[in-house]
Parts: C-alpha cells; sequence; structure tokens
C-alpha cells in the first residue's frame, strides 16, 4: 500500500453530488461528524472495475444512518451510481471503495438534529491485507483489553465510526507487541470478532463463529459462510469461549480489507492453516472475480 498521505494523493472524490479533485474534498474543523462520532462509513472493493456486493453495502450504508438517527439525502440508486462513477473516473480495476456520511457544522452540541448531512465517496488502491506469504502461514492475534460492547449500550449494527475507537486503541496494543491484529471479546468474555474482521474456527470438519449481535454480520462473513454451505461444509453460528479455543484445528478472519485470512496463533493458542481455510480462500477469490 503506498504510504503517501491521503489528503496528497491524486484522482478524485464525489462529495455531496459533485465529482472533486482529490485535494479540494474537504470539510470544516467544527463538523459535528468529528466531534461527536455522528458518522458511519462502508468498507469494500472493487474487482476487475466492479465493486463485489455493492448494493448490499450500499443498503448497509442506509441502515447504519438510520440507527444514528439521520438519513442520507441520495438514494440507494445514487449511491449506488456514485459509487461506480468513482472508480470508472479514477480508472481503477481493482480498490477499495470507502463512502462516508457525517453531521456538519450547522450545530456544535450533543444534539444535532438540523445539521445538514454530507455524503462523500474515494477510492484508493489497496492490494491484500497481508501478502500471500504471510497468509499461507496464517497471521498471529493478541487478545484484546477492550471487549465488543452490549448491544444495549451502542447501535452495533451500525457501521458507525464512534464504534472502531476501542479498534484503533487494541490494534496498536497489539501491533506494538508485534501481533498482526487482536482478537476482542464480548462484553461477557465470549469470543466475538477481531478489530475489523470477523473470525471463523473449524472442528470436526465443520466450521463455527461467534453470533453476530454484539457486532457487525460482516457481508463478507456472510459470503463465506455461503461459500462453505455450497460446498458441504457444516456452519455453526453459536457462542465460542476462549478456553474453547485450545479445541479447534483451523482458525481464519473474514473481511472486506482481509478477504479470507488464516490465523496460527491467538495468544496462548496454536492453530494450523489447512483444507478448509485453503478451499474458502480460494472459493473466495474465484466469487469476486466472477462477472
Amino acid at each position: 500500500m503506498s504510504v503517501l498521505p491521503f489528503d496528497q494523493r491524486e484522482g478524485f472524490i464525489w462529495m455531496n453530488g459533485k465529482l472533486l479533485p482529490w485535494k479540494e474534498a474537504h470539510l470544516h474543523v467544527l463538523s459535528h461528524g468529528l466531534h461527536y462520532g455522528s458518522s458511519v462509513f462502508e468498507g469494500e472493493r472493487a474487482y476487475g472495475g466492479k465493486i463485489f456486493k455493492s448494493l448490499e453495502h450500499t443498503e448497509r450504508f442506509h441502515n447504519s444512518a438510520k440507527l444514528l438517527d439521520f438519513t442520507i439525502p441520495y438514494s440507494i440508486e445514487e449511491i449506488e451510481a456514485a459509487k461506480q462513477l468513482v472508480v470508472d473516473k479514477n480508472g481503477m480495476q481493482s480498490c477499495y471503495v470507502r463512502p462516508v456520511a457525517w453531521r456538519g457544522s450547522e450545530m456544535m452540541a450533543v444534539a444535532a438534529q438540523n445539521a445538514t448531512i454530507h455524503v462523500a465517496i474515494a477510492v484508493w488502491d489497496w492490494p491484500s491485507m497481508f501478502d500471500v506469504n504471510e497468509k499461507m502461514r496464517g497471521i498471529r492475534l493478541d487478545i484484546a483489553e477492550y471487549r465488543r460492547p452490549d448491544p444495549r449500550t451502542a447501535p452495533c449494527q451500525s457501521k458507525a465510526a464512534g464504534l472502531y475507537m476501542i479498534c484503533t486503541i487494541s490494534k496498536h496494543a497489539a501491533e506494538r507487541k508485534g501481533y498482526a491484529d487482536a482478537m476482542m471479546l464480548d462484553w461477557e468474555g465470549r469470543v466475538a470478532e477481531c478489530t475489523g474482521a470477523n473470525l471463523f474456527f473449524t472442528k470436526d470438519g465443520a466450521i463455527h463463529t461467534p453470533i453476530a449481535d454484539c457486532f457487525l454480520d460482516g457481508i463478507t462473513r456472510r459470503t463465506v459462510i455461503d461459500l462453505a454451505k455450497r460446498r458441504g461444509i457444516g456452519v455453526h453460528e453459536r457462542r465460542i469461549m476462549p478456553d474453547e479455543l485450545a479445541s479447534f484445528n483451523e482458525c481464519f478472519l473474514t473481511g472486506t480489507g482481509a478477504e479470507v485470512t488464516p490465523v496460527s496463533e491467538i495468544g496462548p493458542y496454536r492453530f494450523t492453516p489447512g483444507n478448509i481455510s485453503r478451499t474458502l480462500m480460494e472459493d473466495y477469490t474465484a466469487e469476486v472475480n466472477k462477472h
């Protein structure tokens, strides 16, 4: 991935209905979304110039905003067209796609019912989150200190910017220890997810994954569950306690950025990337490249 700062790149960003030169896509420092976390976003990928499961992402984008008590001022059809326009205008075949919506600067207090809702869409080059050799070895995960909150305390089914604060803290802490990421538990101490990806485990030829009721039910997660079922692999969505990790054979995580990435260890627990992980990596690659 390029290390060029994001505000110094070239290209075009769609913002509030217009294509702007990249460096002209600005917001005011007193925007409500910056101060109070009133912002939602999506993480998507285009393969061969087409955004994978674009409609599902756009529908979730709209739903995320509703959960934060605001309405995106563009229809699903308008957002769909704008996303593809940005991919095409920037001349990208394989890229990351980031729609984001936030409350503007008309009000600067907790309540901001009259703040304008702004929407922007940007794309950029983003190769595989982990290189191929690292994927084949399996990545190492720490166990995060922070936990996913009780769904009665936060809109956990919204892809809301504020919900990622503890993810950033946890990933930084893991990377300082030499890990690639961290596994997060839920508010009751059960296995939940990673800081930006969902978790899967294998045992006796079947897949086990936590119930997505206090964290985002990822679109990649659902895709991989479907791919596994097509293969006749059993999928059990259930509560998983940390002490069960010693009984699992394989572990992998899924997400737009991670795609399907095997895991070799989580804290004291060890896993051996095997046939199920490899099969689903290959099936996912084939699925996203269908046109």
